[in-house]
Formats: structure tokens, C-alpha cells, sequence
């Protein structure tokens, strides 16, 4: 059976959505009109076989797929016969996709005249990436959250286009566009530079001659807010070295913190110069923990002459001290 006009529109009121079929008989399937709610387009669909299924879904379109909607919503079937009492659903939360992402078996005994209630409790959108998934109603945080991430893209395209930029990067291999007020809201030096009488004013270039264009990118990504974990991951060393040039803590603390993750015997002793000549206290405590307190200054005795001849005398009476300290008589 075909269905009229009338019998696919749905009405909506605020968060709830009422579909009405005037006629629905046996080995029936009908489907909505599309209705709009949150950034999403929605149908409804209702077939009646053994038991009646009732189906919410969105319209398959870019929003649904970059951005797929997880719905917190109650279902409610009525019908025009008799001493029908109406069946109302649980509350259910469920990523939605397809229209096989839900279906709700209702009594089969439902004929005539129905109306079918959706009232959405919540709508949030599902980031794709990891990230908690976001209302898009008013809630604690949600229009903070949703301004953030507007924010965020607004960034990405401000450097990924260059958009506005004013301020030239010279890499070691190659050279980037960047804006002045970023790179100075990031950083007390790079403000230094374009606020004082320095060549980097004048000529509106930066010379960053020690780090790699990838590396200089990355730098760039974190400072636009932008950057991926695998992207911090590859080039941490080097974002360890401009945070400490430039005065980026944050950048700092967190290149420290990811450094003292994964301390094995064949990086504690690079880790520990890195420690030493940034001044990193826990990665410093960390690296003398794994090579004293565990024993594993005997998994790397084949590197430690090379160590030893290179590492600053300073370092080396600590290291002393630290021998010392596990090796003295009870």
C-alpha cells in the first residue's frame, strides 16, 4: 500500500516528533517524510509483519556520516481502537547511522488509525576522532564545548590556508607562514621578538634553523590547537627543544610527561641527557629509578662508556651519588 501524503508527514514541537497514519492495515510498511531535529534530518519508518516494527533513523547525507548522531529519545505508539492503551518505550540511547541502527517490536495488534510520538531527550554528536560526544543542546559545558571546537577549525584553516599570516618560518629544509599574535599569545619570546626593535619585527621572519619543517609544523599544530597524538608522538624531541627555546611550559610539561611513559634500556640514557639539559626533574628521577632501583644499569653496560665520555660532569656526580646511595653498606 502506498502511502499519502498526509499519512508520511510528521509534525515537531520543540524536541518531540509526532507521526500520524490514519489507515495502517496487515503486511504494511510505511516510512515518514523527513523531518528536521538538531543538525540532522530524520525519518521514521513503521512495518507490520508478525509483530509491528517501529525504526528512527537519520537521512543518510554528510552530517550523518562525518558527524552521526547519538540519540537519547522515548517512543510512544497509540491507536484510534478500542480499549488500545498506548505502548511507550524505554529510554533509549543509541548511535543511529542506518535504519538498522534501532527497531522497536510493538504489539502486533495495532490497525487503523496511529500515531507514533518520538520525544528526544537528548541529541549529541559523535566525534569520530575519540572525543566525548557533544550536545547540542544547552547543558554544563555543551555550548562551551561546541565553541571550542568551532574555534578549533577556524584555526586549522587560519594556518592550513594561510590565512591572514604575516609572519615567515625559516626550518632547517623548508619554510612556513604562521600570524604574529598566535605565535606571541604562545610564547613570552616570540612576543619579545615582534614587540621590540628586533630584526624578526622588521623583516616579519623567524629563523628556526635547528628544527625540521615537519617538526616546525608540528610545533605550529600545537600552538593552533590542532595537533594529532601521532603527529606529537613522532616529533616530541623536537617539540621538547623549541617548547624549552621558546618558553611554551605546557608544551614542556606535556613532552615530559610522554618522554617518562616509555623509558625501556635502549632510550634511559638519551632520556637522561634530554632530562639533564632541559631541566626536567621527573624525567630525571624516573630515568635514575629505572637504571638503579630496578637494576637496569646492567641491560645497558655496553653504552655506558660512550655515556660517560659524553655527559656533563655535573651529571656525572649525580649519577655517582645515585651508585652510592643503592650500593652502601646496610
Amino acid at each position: 500500500m502506498s502511502s499519502s501524503s498526509s499519512d508520511s508527514k510528521v509534525e515537531i514541537i520543540s524536541r518531540l516528533a509526532q507521526w500520524r497514519i490514519e489507515s495502517f492495515g496487515p503486511c504494511s510498511y510505511r516510512r515518514s517524510e523527513s523531518f528536521k531535529l538538531g543538525i540532522w534530518n530524520w525519518h521514521m519508518s513503521i512495518e507490520k509483519n508478525r509483530y509491528l516494527y517501529v525504526r528512527l533513523f537519520p537521512e543518510p547525507s554528510r552530517n550523518s556520516k562525518e558527524q552521526p548522531p547519538i540519540a537519547r529519545f522515548v517512543l510512544r505508539v497509540s491507536s484510534s481502537g478500542p480499549n488500545k492503551r498506548p505502548y511507550i518505550s524505554p529510554i533509549h540511547e543509541r548511535l543511529l547511522r542506518t535504519s538498522e541502527d534501532f527497531v522497536w517490536p510493538v504489539d502486533s495488534t495495532f490497525v487503523g488509525r496511529i500515531v507514533i510520538d518520538v520525544e528526544f531527550l537528548d541529541l549529541k554528536i559523535c566525534q569520530l576522532n575519540g572525543g566525548n560526544p557533544i550536545s547540542i543542546w544547552p547543558g554544563d559545558g555543551a555550548m562551551q564545548s561546541l565553541a571550542t571546537q568551532r574555534t578549533l577549525r577556524c584555526l586549522s584553516r587560519m594556518l592550513n590556508e594561510e590565512i591572514l599570516t604575516d609572519v615567515t618560518i625559516n626550518t632547517s629544509d623548508g619554510t612556513l607562514r604562521a600570524h604574529k599574535a598566535i605565535l606571541s599569545a604562545s610564547s613570552p619570546v616570540f612576543q619579545s621578538m615582534f614587540l621590540h626593535d628586533l630584526k624578526e619585527k622588521e623583516s616579519s621572519m623567524v629563523d628556526i634553523e635547528d628544527i625540521s619543517v615537519d617538526s616546525c609544523m608540528a610545533l605550529l599544530n600545537y600552538l593552533y590547537g590542532t595537533i594529532k597524538q601521532d603527529e606529537f608522538w613522532t616529533h616530541r624531541l623536537a617539540l621538547l627543544g623549541a617548547a624549552n627555546k621558546y618558553d611554551i611550559m605546557d608544551l614542556k610539561d606535556a613532552c615530559e610527561e610522554s618522554l617518562l611513559e616509555d623509558i625501556n634500556s635502549g632510550n634511559v640514557l638519551e632520556r637522561l641527557q634530554e632530562a639533564w639539559l632541559y631541566q626536567l626533574d621527573k624525567l630525571k628521577k624516573g630515568c635514575l629509578m629505572y637504571l638503579f632501583d630496578f637494576g637496569k644499569i646492567y641491560d645497558v653496560k655496553d653504552e655506558i662508556d660512550t655515556f660517560f665520555r659524553n655527559a656533563d660532569r655535573e651529571l656525572m656526580v649525580e649519577l655517582f651519588h645515585e651508585l652510592l646511595a643503592v650500593w652502601k653498606p646496610a
